[in-house]
């Protein structure tokens, strides 16, 4: 009924704005040479819990990540190092 959904509703957005999690962001140079790369790197990132948004940029052959607080950019880097011994492409985190 309508007072449980407000109930359940109120109770997401408490939890979800105590999360103990803080957001990162970790940027990679990705040598990515077409949306294939693109959705390569999207599709093996989005795999890593706390992962929670992956933008690329094939032209500047960017990669930015937004995870949570449990996820450590040496795994994230070790992740696109196993793509990148597979595919040629070079991998680095951003300075």
């Amino acid at each position: 009924d309508h007072k449980t959904l407000q109930y359940l509703q109120s109770n997401l957005l408490t939890y979800t704005n105590t999360s103990s999690f803080n957001m990162a962001e970790t940027r990679f140079d990705v040598g990515m040479t077409c949306e294939g790369c693109a959705n390569a790197v999207k599709r093996i990132l989005g795999k890593v819990d706390g992962v929670s948004d992956i933008q690329t940029n094939v032209d500047a052959k960017s990669v930015v990540v937004v995870h949570d607080d449990s996820v450590s950019k040496d795994d994230l880097l070790a992740k696109l190092q196993k793509w990148s011994a597979a595919s040629g492409k070079s991998v680095a985190l951003s300075s």
